[in-house]
């Protein structure tokens, strides 16, 4: 156990000016002091270290090194720095933010000698919580403090605590973002997952009025115990199956999630275990989480057996961040043996790279050697690229620099005689801030202390080798022009892979098309018609577009379009198929000696089929149009206490006629496949159209009583896997034999194959 006064970790550069800072690397348990003997504060648990953090550290370094070295921001004098960390602790944080008051060595606070350190500034912490701690102290100094969490500590900030800045947001701006989201993607039926304290009652209570505005529901809202609850309450089975329920609820496609580490660490527990209760997928499928901007995937590092591909298509929104030329370098070059003065780097090394620079550590089982690369990190343990916290730390050692600049500049003094200046002499100036980082992002504050900017929504993209990718895909800025305010770019967005279904198999059949087109002029593509091969591909291409028009809310467009374009489309591929399987069998009967079908035999009879029987459909589906219309409804009597707001069918006698057309080009398809199936033709079709047939008939023939016994989301659900299973099933059976000759038998490709007799 190490005692509370000899905590060895630090990182400290000296210099003329001092900028403190408040890090959370670590986190730890401490014993409760009783009062029966004298009191000395030790930890009882191992001392748990989060990697992913370490960058927050690093970018100050790197921003120290940046300004020391550029002689148009501060010259003749150098920045020092000492940072501590807050081991998400209040009694830690108080102590080694008196470190930052005192002396090198000691605790003594206004202790004044030679070796006084001149802090003129402090930046941290990471959550609201340690940012109170730190400015509870530092505010009587009248100390600046730059603060990097993304909610203010108090109502009335500006006023309770005037030294409080904030290199992040209004935290108003992420509510906003999370309602545009919502009405962006027209969720209405939402969970809320929050943390049982008070920050997640605020966020539950300041959401749920913009929510409800917009006419947005709460699902329900799942609170996370606090960390000192978890354990007991996650060995609880009652408490178990109640989450499970709700985690596996098929209802609620969307949880917002107020994505705080403490939360985020006992969600995943939930998860975890709730994958063994249930199944994994259950928990994940079809699910879409919308994540604060708390969240960074650290908390992966402490569960390692974790299924990251849970939360894949997650969206985020995070503070903006731009790419600092230099920095990935930068980490590049770093090595233990030349990090003096910083105690967090080889325990992040150690940690990071699983290994130990002692042979006493039994712990990890191999030796660090020092030349492991920083660049082979999986993204949730440490990340190359600056971080969104990372790059607010990296702005506010620019704004002090800055800061600094401007004051020398109205007090050039000051400048030779820096030991005379006092830190409340930069609030004037830190106020008023505005300059151009590195990276052309204009930096500055607002009247209550916060940085002038909007959030990037992010697009988390995990692999199953734990690895991930963060796109960004809109921004959120309060600055902008009215309509402006909010950009999505839905073509950029990843989705969990259940819902990318839909444009997997839109993987299959454009790439399929493209094997046709580039083997056009093989016997293999020639055989059966090539153009009507090229037609049906595109006609099963528009079948599977066809199944998004039954996402979101219905309108009047929509509902007509669900059902008519369905109709059409699928008698448009069914017909093909007919045609093909029609071809087969008049070009065996006209190989016959003195047979008249070889006059049939052609483009003609093959386009009259395939319009002709489209022909048909287009008229039920007009007649359909013209008399009872599908239009959007809202239904209060299927399901109780639920309102659906579905597609009527308008007709339901001619919905049905419509499926029975279908199924009757289906049979004759089948039919006719079937008796031309053992034709001797080495390339013949048929008997992989009959198959095919099967597939697609035995979806439709189950469609019809799970369609009749479903209400509400479910119908709907039934209908596009009825689309896309069938779809998928005539792309498979038909086309996958020949793109296996086309690909991997090349030598059967041949004309001399064409034909076969027996």
């Amino acid at each position: 156990m190490t005692d509370l006064n000899h905590l060895p970790h630090k990182n400290y550069q000296r210099g003329q000016l001092i900028i403190g800072a408040i890090g959370t690397q670590f986190g730890c348990t401490l014993d409760e002091i009783d009062f029966n003997k004298h009191p000395q504060t030790k930890f009882i648990h191992q001392i748990i270290s989060i990697p992913k953090n370490y960058q927050q550290v690093l970018s100050l370094v790197f921003a120290v090194k940046e300004i020391n070295e550029n002689s148009k921001i501060s010259p003749n004098v150098s920045l020092g720095f000492q940072m501590y960390d807050s081991y998400l602790n209040a009694r830690i944080t108080y102590q080694n933010t008196l470190k930052l008051l005192s002396t090198w060595e000691r605790i003594v606070p206004n202790f004044k000698c030679d070796q006084r350190k001149n802090l003129i500034a402090v930046i941290g912490g990471r959550s609201s919580e340690i940012s109170l701690h730190m400015a509870t102290i530092l505010g009587i100094y009248k100390i600046p403090q730059i603060a990097f969490s993304i909610l203010a500590p108090t109502t009335n900030v500006k006023t309770q605590l005037p030294s409080f800045y904030r290199m992040v947001p209004n935290e108003e701006h992420q509510y906003t973002g999370i309602v545009h989201l919502l009405r962006h993607f027209r969720w209405t039926w939402v969970g809320i997952v929050a943390s049982d304290d008070d920050n997640g009652e605020e966020f539950v209570q300041t959401l749920m009025p913009k929510l409800s505005q917009h006419g947005i529901c709460k699902a329900l809202s799942v609170k996370t115990p606090a960390v000192a609850q978890a354990i007991e309450m996650l060995n609880s089975l009652e408490f178990m199956q109640a989450i499970t329920v709700i985690l596996t609820d098929n209802k609620i496609k969307v949880y917002v999630v107020n994505a705080r580490p403490q939360t985020m660490t006992c969600l995943t527990w939930l998860i975890y275990l709730c994958a063994i209760i249930e199944d994994i997928e259950k928990v994940s499928v079809g699910k879409v989480w919308i994540m604060t901007a708390q969240w960074d995937f650290s908390f992966q590092t402490i569960q390692r057996n974790f299924d990251i591909q849970t939360f894949d298509g997650a969206l985020s929104l995070t503070i903006h961040s731009s790419e600092v030329l230099g920095f990935p370098k930068y980490l590049q070059s770093l090595q233990p043996n030349l990090q003096t003065g910083d105690d967090f780097f080889r325990i992040f090394w150690e940690q990071a790279f699983d290994c130990s620079f002692s042979n006493m550590n039994e712990d990890y089982s191999d030796i660090c050697t020092g030349q492991e690369k920083m660049e082979n990190f999986p993204g949730i343990f440490f990340e190359m690229s600056m971080t969104g916290q990372s790059y607010s730390i990296y702005n506010a050692v620019h704004a002090i620099a800055y800061t600094l600049h401007n004051l020398y500049t109205f007090k050039p003094k000051l400048r030779t005689k820096f030991r005379d200046l006092q830190p409340w002499q930069l609030h004037p100036f830190l106020r008023s801030i505005s300059f151009n980082n590195t990276a052309r992002d204009t930096v500055s504050f607002n009247e209550n202390g916060e940085l002038v900017a909007g959030l990037d929504v992010i697009n988390w993209v995990t692999f199953p080798n734990r690895t991930f990718l963060k796109v960004k895909v809109g921004r959120i800025n309060p600055q902008a022009l009215p309509g402006h305010a909010f950009i999505i770019n839905e073509d950029k967005i990843t989705w969990h892979r259940v819902f990318n279904q839909v444009g997997i198999q839109v993987t299959v059949t454009i790439l399929v098309l493209g094997i046709f087109i580039k083997n056009q002029n093989t016997p293999i593509v020639k055989a059966n018609n090539r153009d009507l091969t090229y037609f049906l591909l595109i006609s099963l291409l528009l079948c599977f577009l066809c199944s998004l028009l039954f996402i979101g809310r219905p309108q009047t467009l929509s509902c007509c379009l669900q059902q008519i374009s369905f109709g059409i489309i699928f008698s448009l591929a069914v017909s093909c198929i007919l045609a093909k399987t029609i071809t087969v069998v008049l070009a065996f009967m006209a190989t016959k000696p003195g047979s008249r079908t070889r006059k049939w035999v052609g483009k003609k009879l093959t386009s009259s089929i395939v319009l002709g029987c489209s022909l048909i459909q287009v008229i039920i589906c007009t007649v359909w149009l013209c008399t009872a219309p599908p239009f959007p409804n809202i239904n209060m009597h299927s399901l109780t206490q639920e309102i659906i707001v579905e597609c009527n069918e308008g007709s339901a006698t001619m919905f049905y006629c419509v499926l029975g057309y279908l199924g009757f080009l289906a049979s004759v398809s089948f039919t006719v496949a079937f008796f031309a199936r053992k034709l001797p033709d080495s390339f013949n079709e048929a008997k992989f159209i009959t198959f095919s047939m099967l597939v697609f008939c035995s979806v439709w023939l189950s469609f019809v009583p799970s369609y009749l016994s479903t209400k509400g989301k479910s119908m709907v659900a039934v209908e596009i896997f009825s689309i896309l299973a069938s779809g998928a099933g005539l792309l498979t059976c038909i086309f996958s034999p020949k793109c296996y000759i086309i690909i991997f038998r090349p030598e059967m490709n041949r004309k001399d194959q064409l034909i076969r007799r027996k």
